[in-house]
């Protein structure tokens, strides 16, 4: 496993320990090397980016698990330069781990995508065949997604994860509910139109049955939902007035960044449950799905 020891990672990492695989995860750091352990997994340090460190972790492996991202969170996300990390990973960092694989004779990748490389929909139901949309900031998940596709022949298999946006316990929904709790606007987009979303409880199981799953790409998330209804559910979570959607400002800002966050996605789900027999642990979006979070900033506030 590479990106062990972030927000998909921990929770895959539990799934996989849990059904009882045997785990090596690539650790940057001692301090994430203890971490990995702490969970369960063998550490490796290296680094994503050297081919010999990937080749030292995939040797023997059935099966390699990409979920490394460094997403920027706040209105630092807004700046490019703040992406570029993120947007390597997903270009030069998984050349690296596909080649790095092939190398070792590793039969499957798995790696982590996202939902909202498809173009606004509208109110239409998005699948797998859908049109995209890739523009200069979606691009390097259309490259990433497209070294696992080519990883994925030769009787090999390459499955990439097209996961809704991640809401609950974790940074983002923090991020979000701090700023509700201060007033400030934290809907994109239109607030009729439609959000791909899973919750963090779901994350794990998604991962251990994508090693099951076809040669493919796959929608991972629950039942779509409102925009609109995520504002209102942040504001129900805190028990404040809903704060709305950003303005002008905040989207010239974010400038070309904000678009791909603000597309209608009703994505379908429906493949990757017929192919692994996955289902939601939370198939439908409220306001309890920041219960996790909204006690953490309680504590913290005490």
């Amino acid at each position: 496993m590479t990106g062990g020891t972030g927000v998909l990672g921990l929770r895959a990492m539990g799934a996989l320990l849990a059904a009882e695989h045997e785990v090596t995860a690539l650790a940057r750091s001692e301090d994430k090397a203890r971490l990995i352990l702490d969970q369960g997994a063998v550490p490796v340090i290296g680094d994503l980016f050297a081919d010999a460190d990937l080749r030292a972790l995939f040797e023997g492996a059935d099966a390699v698990v990409n979920l490394a991202t460094h997403i920027p969170v706040g209105y630092a996300s807004a700046l490019p330069r703040a992406w570029r990390t993120n947007d390597l990973i997903r270009t030069k960092g998984v050349a690296a781990i596909t080649r790095a694989a092939v190398a070792c004779g590793v039969r499957r990748v798995v790696q982590e995508s996202v939902s909202y490389l498809y173009a606004d929909g509208g109110d239409s139901w998005l699948d797998e065949e859908s049109a995209l949309e890739v523009t200069a900031v979606t691009e390097p998940v259309s490259v990433a997604e497209s070294h696992v596709a080519r990883f994925g022949t030769a009787g090999r298999v390459g499955v990439a994860l097209r996961f809704g946006m991640i809401l609950g316990d974790d940074r983002f929904t923090r991020f979000s509910l701090r700023s509700v709790r201060t007033g400030r606007p934290v809907g994109f987009g239109r607030p009729e139109s439609w959000s791909h979303v899973i919750h963090t409880d779901d994350l794990g199981s998604a991962v251990l049955a994508a090693l099951v799953a076809p040669n493919g790409v796959y929608n991972v998330g629950a039942r779509p939902v409102r925009r609109q209804s995520i504002v209102d559910g942040y504001a129900e979570a805190l028990e404040v007035p809903s704060t709305g959607f950003v303005g002008p400002v905040i989207r010239r800002l974010g400038g070309p960044r904000m678009e791909p966050l603000s597309r209608s996605l009703r994505v379908c789900s429906e493949k990757f449950t017929a192919n692994t027999g996955w289902l939601p642990s939370r198939p439908t979006f409220d306001a309890d799905w920041f219960a996790a979070s909204t006690a953490s900033l309680a504590g913290r506030s005490r």
